[in-house]
C-alpha cells in the first residue's frame, strides 16, 4: 500500500508542489460544493427542449464525473469539468427553441464539436487559434455569455418580461414566483458576499424549501432507475448535425468551448502557480484531450458541451495543486447521481437566481478589455451585447471578429491582425450573406 501511495505522489508531483492528501481532498470537496448547482440548473434548462429531466440529471453527473476524473488522471490539473453554463442556454434557447432544431440533432452538433476539438488538438491547429484571437475578444465572449445567462435568468424569474413596444419591461414583482426568485437572488448574493463557497448551491436548496413551504413547489415523487438514462443516451443525430445548415451550431459550440477552456486554464493555472515563468502551460495537449473527450462523452449520454469550470479556483484557493483535487470532485459527482429524482422538485424561482448570479460573476472578464482603445473596445462591445440581444453566441462572435478585422484594415493596421482571423472573418461574412438574418 505504501508503495502505491508513493507512486501516486510521484505521478501527481506532490513533493514539487508541496501537496498533501488532506489538502487535496478538502480542495476537491470545495470545488464540488461551488459547482454542484449545475446538477440542478443544467437539467432545468435542457428540460425545456423536451429532454427528460431525470435522464439529463444523470447525464450531467456522469459527464462532470468523467471529465473531472480524466482531467485529474491525464492532465493532472486541479480543474473540474461539467456541462457549461451559457452553452446549455445556447443549446436550448437558440438552437432547439430558436432555430427549431430537434434536441437529438443538437446533441449531434455537440458530438461533432468535441471531435473537431480533438482533431484541432492533434494537428496543433488549436494552438494556432489561441495565438490568433485577440485576448480582448476572449474577455468579451465570456462577458457576453454572462449577460446571455443573466437575461435568461431574469426572464425565467419574471423580473423582466416581453413588451411589444419596448421589447422588454419590468415584470410583475408581486407575483409569488417572482418574489421567490428575488428572495433566492438576495440570499445567494449575501452568501457569496460573505465568502461562503457553496453559496449558490445553498441558495438553490434554501429557496426550494421556502417554495415548498409556501406552496410554490409542485412535485410528485417518482421512482427512478439508472436505466432511465436510456431516454437520452445515444439518441444524438450526428448525420443531421453534419449537414451544412448545422455547421454554424457546431462552430459556436467549438469556439465558445475553446475560449472557456483557455480562460479557465489561465486563471486557475496562475492562481495555483502551475504556469511556467516563460508563459508555457505544462501538459497543454493533455488538458485539451480531456476537455474534448468529456464533450464527446457528454453528448453520448445526453447533455450539452462539457467545459472547464472557473469554480475550480475555489479548490485552488483551498490549497488544491494536483489532479487529485479534480479526481475527488469527479467522484463526488458520481456519488450525487441518486439525487436525480429530486431535480424535478427545483422550481424556476430557485434556478433563475442562480443563472443571474453566475452571469454576474462572468462579467469580471471585462476588466481585461482596453476600453480606451476604440479599435479594441468597439469590437469587444459588439461581441458583448449582440450575444444576449440576438440570443446567439454565434452572432456575437461574428459581429465582434468582423468589426475587429475591418477596423484594423481601414486604419491601415491589417498587418497587426493574425491571418487566421481573416479566415474566420470571411467565413462570418459568408454566414451573414447566406443566412440573411441571424438565428
Amino acid at each position: 500500500m505504501g508503495g502505491l501511495r508513493a507512486r501516486a505522489e510521484a505521478y501527481f508531483e506532490f513533493p514539487a508542489l508541496s501537496a498533501t492528501w488532506r489538502t487535496e481532498i478538502l480542495a476537491g470537496c470545495t470545488t464540488f460544493m461551488t459547482m454542484a448547482y449545475i446538477i440542478f440548473v443544467n437539467p432545468s434548462i435542457l428540460h425545456e427542449t423536451g429532454m427528460p429531466i431525470g435522464a439529463v440529471t444523470v447525464a450531467t453527473c456522469l459527464a462532470a464525473a468523467f471529465g473531472s476524473l480524466l482531467m485529474g488522471l491525464l492532465a493532472r490539473y486541479p480543474i473540474a469539468l461539467a456541462p457549461g453554463m451559457g452553452l446549455n442556454a445556447y443549446f436550448t434557447y437558440s438552437v432547439v427553441k430558436g432555430m427549431g432544431v430537434p434536441w437529438q440533432t443538437a446533441l449531434g452538433a455537440v458530438f461533432l464539436s468535441g471531435v473537431a476539438f480533438f482533431l484541432l488538438t492533434v494537428t496543433g491547429a488549436r494552438q494556432l487559434i489561441i495565438g490568433a484571437v485577440p485576448p480582448e475578444l476572449y474577455a468579451a465572449v465570456a462577458a457576453g455569455v454572462g449577460l446571455f445567462i443573466a437575461l435568461i435568468g431574469l426572464r425565467n424569474s419574471g423580473i423582466i418580461t416581453a413588451n411589444s413596444a419596448t421589447l422588454v419591461s419590468l415584470g410583475n414583482l408581486r407575483s409569488p414566483n417572482t418574489l421567490l426568485a428575488l428572495f433566492g437572488l438576495l440570499l445567494m448574493a449575501v452568501l457569496l458576499a460573505r465568502h461562503i463557497q457553496a453559496g449558490i448551491l445553498i441558495g438553490i436548496v434554501a429557496t426550494t424549501i421556502v417554495g415548498a413551504l409556501t406552496g410554490l413547489v409542485h412535485w410528485q415523487p417518482q421512482t427512478w432507475h439508472v436505466s432511465d438514462l436510456g431516454a437520452t443516451a445515444f439518441h444524438l443525430d450526428i448525420l443531421s448535425a453534419a449537414k451544412l445548415g448545422a455547421l454554424e451550431i457546431v462552430f459556436a459550440f467549438l469556439f465558445v468551448d475553446l475560449f472557456d477552456n483557455i480562460g479557465t486554464l489561465v486563471a486557475v493555472g496562475e492562481k495555483a502557480g502551475l504556469i511556467r515563468e516563460s508563459g508555457q502551460i505544462p501538459r497543454l495537449n493533455q488538458i485539451f484531450y480531456a476537455d474534448s473527450a468529456a464533450t464527446i462523452f457528454g453528448s453520448l449520454t445526453g447533455t450539452s458541451t462539457v467545459v472547464s469550470y472557473i469554480e475550480s479556483s475555489a479548490g485552488v484557493a483551498a490549497g488544491g495543486r494536483t489532479g487529485i483535487t479534480a479526481i475527488v470532485t469527479g467522484l463526488l459527482f458520481l456519488a450525487a447521481i441518486p439525487v436525480a429524482p429530486i431535480a424535478g422538485a427545483i422550481p424556476t424561482g430557485a434556478t433563475a437566481p442562480a443563472l443571474i448570479i453566475v452571469g454576474s460573476l462572468m462579467m469580471s472578464s471585462v476588466a481585461a478589455i482596453r476600453w480606451a482603445d476604440p479599435s479594441v473596445a468597439i469590437p469587444a462591445f459588439l461581441t458583448l451585447v449582440t450575444i444576449p440581444l440576438t440570443y446567439s453566441i454565434a452572432n456575437g462572435l461574428a459581429f465582434g471578429f468582423t468589426a475587429y478585422a475591418l477596423i484594423r484594415i481601414v486604419c491601415g493596421e491589417f498587418r497587426k491582425v493574425n491571418w487566421f482571423v481573416y479566415v474566420l472573418v470571411v467565413l462570418f461574412i459568408a454566414r451573414f450573406y447566406y443566412l440573411g438574418k441571424g438565428t
